[in-house]
């Protein structure tokens, strides 16, 4: 008898989901052309998930090279999955751990949506200017209030959420450049938050009987009416390409 997988297992939970973070093809593209990755750079990516961008960013450059560190197992190994479908096992690695340790500077550093891991926006900003060598440029993405949080959404996302002013400033106070801003827009968010819910739907649907499918129901019905009465059109996501 084939075992059921969890709800809560990598490949139900990120089943549907391109990358964890709210992104379109498009403004990938865009991201990677300001990053600029040429051959012969070391592309780094810190709290990589599964890497997406990281393969892209190698594939689209002949002769680079790429590290991506993270603390999700399954994420790991979906990484290297598909690196080693795509062809390119030889030019990426995937390692298990905690990316606010790594102290090997990279050409290019990706940093998208882990600034919790060095406890902020701003101690990962700083922490980032002894992960880039001279010259090279990091893209780093993270939450932000677009507009003035309602109580009820700063409750649930706590201090740690700057406004997109005060984040700007930050990264200027801890020395960078920036080299490029955009947020993600409407259509990215609602696409990401469908995508993370879809993978437990479709479990849902093939599993309506199982002894987990009430608390499973109920946490994405919740995640739902948070997403369209709390912080839909109010959190951001900003990315920015920097130098120093």
């Amino acid at each position: 008898m084939t075992a059921i997988a969890s709800p809560d297992a990598g490949e139900v939970v990120y089943s549907r989901m391109k990358w964890n973070t709210p992104l379109s093809e498009d403004h990938a593209a865009i991201l990677l052309d300001r990053l600029g990755v040429t051959g012969g750079d070391e592309v780094l990516d810190l709290g990589c998930g599964w890497g997406e961008l990281l393969l892209r960013a190698v594939a689209n450059s002949p002769a680079a090279r790429g590290t991506g560190v993270d603390s999700d197992p399954w994420a790991i190994q979906r990484g290297r999955d598909t690196a080693a479908k795509i062809g390119l096992s030889r030019l990426v690695t995937f390692i298990a751990g905690d990316c606010s340790v790594w102290d090997e500077p990279a050409n290019r550093v990706l940093c998208i949506g882990a600034s919790h891991a060095w406890g902020g926006t701003a101690q990962s900003l700083n922490a980032l200017r002894g992960l880039v060598r001279p010259g090279g440029r990091v893209l780093f993405g993270d939450g932000c209030w677009e507009h003035p949080p309602t109580r009820d959404a700063a409750a649930l996302f706590g201090d740690e959420v700057l406004p997109l002013g005060d984040l700007v400033r930050a990264v200027t106070e801890a020395g960078w450049r920036v080299i490029h801003l955009s947020t993600a827009d409407q259509r990215e968010w609602d696409d990401f938050e469908a995508t993370w819910r879809a993978g437990r739907q479709e479990w849902l649907l093939s599993n309506p009987n199982d002894s987990r499918a009430d608390q499973v129901r109920h946490k994405v019905d919740c995640q739902l009416r948070q997403y369209v009465d709390c912080y839909r059109g109010v959190l951001g996501f900003v990315y920015l390409v920097l130098s120093i």
